[in-house]
């Protein structure tokens, strides 16, 4: 009975580790799905501030990677209110900012920014590849960024 007991807990403990894992993936995918309550489209979205967003917030999702290989010159990234292939080609071209803060102050600015644009659709749930001028830092992963209204294609 003692041998029993140890396999079901380590039965116990994988699947807690499973569980884990689930969640987190689940609740990563979900954050950048965000709306507002009204049916106004994202340009149209106001800031605090009084401003008017220029731009669609998203999320870096990580690198293009398959089972054993990563390529880092193409970041994965998801739009904010866009599920599915046909809203993806609407985006594709437009410039896309990954702005972050540094410590050393640069033309009077701690703030920098790496420009990319979209390439191509990466699945069908509106995730997007992105190629950047410099590869993105493995720190971006998870981080937000802004993809801008033009060039305009129409």
């Amino acid at each position: 009975s003692v041998s029993h007991r140890s396999t079901s807990r380590r039965g116990r403990r994988e699947k807690k580790d499973h569980d884990h894992t689930n969640r987190d993936r689940q609740t990563f995918a979900k954050a950048p799905r965000k709306q507002t309550s009204t049916k106004m489209s994202d340009e149209e979205v106001s800031s605090g501030k009084g401003g008017l967003r220029l731009y669609v917030k998203g999320v870096v999702l990580g690198y293009k990677r398959g089972l054993r290989n990563q390529y880092v010159t193409t970041n994965l990234v998801k739009l904010q209110g866009v599920d599915d292939k046909k809203a993806v080609e609407w985006y594709l071209g437009k410039k896309i900012a990954y702005v972050y803060k540094a410590h050393t102050k640069k033309k009077d600015t701690k703030y920098r920014v790496i420009w990319g644009k979209v390439t191509r659709a990466h699945g069908s749930n509106g995730v997007v590849r992105a190629k950047f001028r410099r590869n993105l830092p493995p720190t971006a992963i998870g981080g937000p960024v802004r993809v801008m209204l033009y060039p305009s294609r129409v």
